[in-house]
């Protein structure tokens, strides 16, 4: 499971990401694209069987550039238990996603039917709306 080394704090306070992505909105690496529509937290399990997908229908033409990485710890108390007695231990890790975040690229040779099938099976291991994009293919510029 993906999760940070080290952290500054053990337990972090949860925020929700509600503004627009100020960085990460272009294709830096790859051709095709997998951009966020909505804000929200994808997790760590979602993100290695969204990667699982791309790499699987891939073989071994194509690249995956991976753009988030889970590094927020989500605290739950285990159930049956009384109010009070602090906040719970860390269970899962999460990556925080604004509207506009580009959080997968793929590319390296692949042709643009499989990478549009495949980031369209990505979609469906996500928990927020995504859409599929290109590279722009820069012409002349006359």
């Amino acid at each position: 499971m993906m999760m940070p080394k080290r952290t500054k704090w053990r337990k972090p306070h949860l925020f929700h990401p509600r503004r627009v992505a100020k960085r990460g909105k272009t294709l830096l690496h790859g051709d095709y694209g997998l951009v966020a529509l909505e804000g929200g937290f994808i997790t760590a399990n979602q993100i290695e069987a969204t990667r699982r997908v791309l790499a699987r229908s891939f073989k071994k033409v194509g690249k995956v550039w991976i753009r988030i990485f889970p590094q927020l710890a989500v605290t739950s108390k285990p159930e049956e238990v009384r109010m009070g007695g602090g906040k719970g231990s860390p269970e899962t890790w999460v990556a925080v996603v604004d509207p506009g975040k580009v959080m997968f690229e793929v590319g390296g040779g692949v042709e643009p039917s499989v990478a549009k099938e495949a980031l369209k099976q990505a979609q469906y291991k996500l928990s927020i709306r995504t859409k599929i994009i290109e590279a722009d293919k820069g012409g002349d510029n006359s």
